[in-house]
């Protein structure tokens, strides 16, 4: 049995995936739903008490309130900073493809919507042979696009929205969240980028996420988006 839920990609590494993940699965849980959160696999890693422990895993489970075993929330999970092929080479390892698809059974089986959140963008590598878009297209589960409040904001996006529409035979995208950047980082595009994404793109800008809060700017029915995918 498939259960709603929704894939949380990005326009690359760093724009606020986990960010948007937890403040979704955290509103989610307000609503009194039964929220699964699933991180396929991690890199950049910390090694705590002799085990690597993901950041990012750590997060998702705390804001959907502990649901099952932190373990099965990020299965893989390597040291170093690098796609996840990558990291799992450097430690004489490999990305398990099928463990990638079948850690999601065991959200399906104890959640009423799950959470997966990729890693960086949809083109980015998986494994030896497959890319984020690759399990997107797998799990069949409506897009989430986040993007960085930033210039440059408006290419990574549609660069992103022709990428999920020319995969294969294309993956639906729910939607759109811009995400600011630290205080320090915004630039004079951050007034703009919004009306921007609104306008020039098809899937719709959904809401925009501020540096370190904990709710949008506007509500979202997340478990009704998430449920379009069924």
């Amino acid at each position: 049995m498939r259960i709603p839920g929704l894939f949380i990609t990005g326009t690359g590494t760093g724009v606020g995936k986990s960010h948007v993940a937890e403040v979704i699965a955290r509103q989610l849980v307000a609503e009194g739903r039964r929220v699964g959160v699933y991180k396929p696999v991690a890199s950049g890693c910390r090694r705590q008490a002799g085990v690597l422990v993901s950041d990012d895993a750590l997060v998702l489970w705390e804001a959907a309130r502990r649901p099952g075993e932190l373990e099965h929330v990020c299965p893989q999970r390597f040291a170093a900073g690098l796609a996840p092929p990558l990291a799992a080479r450097a430690e004489g390892r490999r990305v398990d493809a099928e463990l990638l698809r079948q850690g999601l059974h065991y959200w399906n089986e104890r959640s009423e919507i799950v959470l997966v959140e990729g890693a960086g963008g949809l083109l980015s590598p998986l494994t030896d042979d497959e890319y984020v878009a690759d399990l997107a297209e797998a799990f069949a589960l409506p897009l989430v696009v986040v993007t960085r409040n930033k210039l440059g904001t408006i290419h990574d996006t549609l660069a992103t929205l022709v990428a999920a529409a020319t995969f294969r035979d294309g993956l639906d995208v729910a939607g759109i969240v811009l995400r600011d950047p630290s205080p320090e980082q915004l630039d004079p595009s951050a007034e703009s980028n919004a009306d921007e994404l609104a306008r020039r793109c098809v899937p719709p800008l959904l809401a925009h996420l501020a540096w370190e809060a904990r709710e949008f700017d506007r509500p979202v029915d997340w478990f009704g988006l998430a449920q379009r995918g069924r």
